[in-house]
């Protein structure tokens, strides 16, 4: 998902979906985004009045189907791709061909990644600044007994937008929640990077400023977990050099564009792609990062502590925060402060 958000839910303008658009090595196919069947039968049509996808023959859904596409009842939460209109699954589009209403942050992005696909179902906006009065209004709706099928812009809805806003209403009500998984930057950043995979953390867009981003890189740097953050290009250079200062010199991945035409991912330290993208200048496109964790360079506050302790018996404040943050691999602010802390009888 190219997304939008930081790490407290706040929205962050992400460059617009629009950009996805059909691979043109399928256009003599007939249908956009699809290969045809290899059986020699040719695409099959849709039901009458199904509104689905040509070529995507209705999937079983459960529940008590109802509606002119005989979806059952329920949210749908529908993974969207976010680059490259073919990384949608047919399981989606029968979804999105059959809800009785799309509910969508941008309804101009969502027609057009519809009609790549041959869909035309009603469309509501639901986005963070009208989800007071849009949520309710859906919420009716999915009382009555129809089916809503909830996207975002680009990606997996919920992640770094307001969605879950619905989805808590709903689970309040008793109404029943599937999710279509599909595309997200985050998952693909994070497996293209070469970092560990088997734990991790997202925090989502970093604040814009670099006094508050640091205090948000402080509380998240002994996560003993893979980070990954999201971030505008045109603030990439300063945000991996204050990432540097406080997380310490960590291995990183720069992920950008991902699934598109222009894909690129890029490996460091954080002060190397720092010097880099200084030198190169911000790059284009959205931008996922992908920061080696914490665990195995932090220690326990115990261990920090006693060997502050220990320093500051011989050396300056200074002096001996910067002993100690090398010898443990910490960042050298935080092992600063936590030595003027304990130099000043503060526990």
């Amino acid at each position: 998902m190219a997304g939008r958000g930081d790490a407290k839910g706040k929205r962050t303008k992400r460059s617009s979906a629009a950009s996805i658009s059909p691979d043109k090595s399928d256009s003599e196919t007939g249908t956009p985004g699809y290969a045809k069947p290899s059986h020699g039968g040719g695409a099959s049509k849709p039901s009458a009045g199904s509104g689905g996808p040509r070529g995507c023959p209705p999937t079983k859904l459960t529940g008590t189907p109802r509606g002119p596409g005989g979806l059952a009842s329920g949210l749908y939460l529908v993974a969207t791709p976010i680059g490259n209109a073919r990384d949608i699954t047919l399981r989606a589009l029968d979804a999105l061909g059959r809800a009785d209403v799309i509910a969508c942050e941008d309804t101009r992005v969502t027609a057009k990644l519809l009609a790549i696909h041959g869909i035309s179902r009603p469309l509501t906006p639901y986005h963070e600044h009208n989800a007071e009065k849009a949520g309710p209004k859906l919420i009716r709706r999915l009382k009555k007994g129809e089916s809503v099928a909830l996207v975002s812009d680009a990606g997996t809805p919920l992640v770094s937008d307001p969605g879950y806003k619905l989805v808590r209403a709903c689970v309040s009500e008793g109404i029943a929640i599937t999710p279509l998984p599909g595309a997200s930057s985050v998952l693909s950043a994070l497996v293209v990077s070469g970092l560990p995979t088997d734990r991790f953390f997202f925090a989502g867009f970093l604040p814009p400023k670099s006094a508050a981003r640091r205090k948000v890189l402080a509380t998240i740097a002994e996560i003993p977990a893979t980070l990954v953050i999201m971030e505008s290009a045109k603030r990439l250079p300063d945000s991996l050099t204050d990432m540097a200062d406080v997380l310490g010199d960590r291995q990183a991945a720069v992920t950008r564009e991902m699934t598109k035409k222009f894909e690129e991912t890029r490996r460091g330290t954080l002060s190397g792609l720092s010097g880099y993208y200084r030198e190169s200048g911000p790059p284009k496109g959205e931008v996922t990062l992908v920061i080696e964790a914490g665990a195995g360079k932090a220690a326990d506050g115990a261990e920090l502590d006693r060997r502050l302790l220990e320093a500051l018996k011989s050396e300056t404040v200074r002096d001996a925060a910067e002993l100690v943050s090398v010898s443990m691999g910490l960042p050298k602010r935080r092992v600063y402060t936590r030595a003027l802390e304990l130099k000043q009888g503060r526990k």
